[in-house]
């Protein structure tokens, strides 16, 4: 069976040291998950470095162990970033863990024109802490070395800027003729996947992505929150992190 995966300071750390986890990462560690001791664990860093460790030592507030074993892997590419317009209700913490469990290394909320959810003062700080917990504990449970990024809020604008940015940038709709597996992907380093709302993308946002592919996953129309994952799978399995 897998270790459990935890969040703790393992950077730099080596064989032999001692590592001391606090907070709520501690507390459901030995509260909620009754880690004791002498049990294995992993604790990771979330930027690639992941210690297998002896627990030594547990209270209500903090976990102490003893580092047996060392990786560091380096950072996934080809890098995808997915844009994922903000979905109503509990389908946008859905979407957060399953693009997570692909592999996906960004995540960036956009305010669509037509995006139902809508993220204004305080609700925008809850609703992006919803998004990291989400993307932090999807992370731990399918074992990653590496946590997505869960940026901000993104405008149309940034999101045009982003596309700017990348090898790759990938704009999904369901009127597009042109296929998703018709993508130059082999040589990108840098990939970017645009999710539309449930109301789709407009005609305004289409004409500013004018320099990114446009493409179609089939006939069928998928929902905002499992569109993503398709199509991150099927770009990720034309290339080496999937080879």
């Amino acid at each position: 069976m897998s270790l459990p995966v935890f969040l703790g300071p393992v950077t730099g750390v080596a064989v032999g040291d001692s590592v001391v986890v606090g907070g709520d990462e501690a507390r459901h560690a030995v509260v909620v998950r009754r880690t004791r001791l002498g049990e294995e664990v992993v604790l990771a860093d979330g930027t690639g470095t992941a210690a297998t460790c002896v627990v030594t030592a547990t209270s209500k507030t903090s976990l102490t162990a003893s580092v047996s074993s060392v990786s560091v892997l380096p950072a996934p590419v080809p890098r995808i970033t997915v844009v994922q317009a903000i979905p109503k209700g509990d389908r946008a913490e859905l979407a957060v863990e399953v693009l997570t469990e692909i592999g996906v290394d960004r995540i960036v909320p956009w305010a669509a024109a037509r995006s139902v959810g809508v993220w204004r003062g305080e609700r925008a700080e809850k609703s992006l802490a919803k998004w990291r917990s989400a993307a932090r504990e999807s992370g731990k449970q399918s074992r990653r070395a590496w946590l997505p990024e869960v940026t901000e809020m993104a405008t149309t604008a940034d999101v045009v800027e982003l596309a700017a940015q990348v090898d790759l940038a990938v704009v999904l709709h369901e009127a597009s003729h042109e296929p998703l597996s018709s993508l130059p992907v082999e040589a990108a380093t840098s990939i970017l996947v645009v999710v539309g709302p449930e109301g789709g993308i407009s005609d305004e946002e289409l004409e500013l992505f004018g320099a990114a592919h446009v493409v179609r996953l089939g006939t069928s129309v998928l929902r905002t929150s499992t569109a993503g994952v398709a199509a991150v799978a099927a770009l990720l399995s034309r290339t080496p992190r999937w080879g």
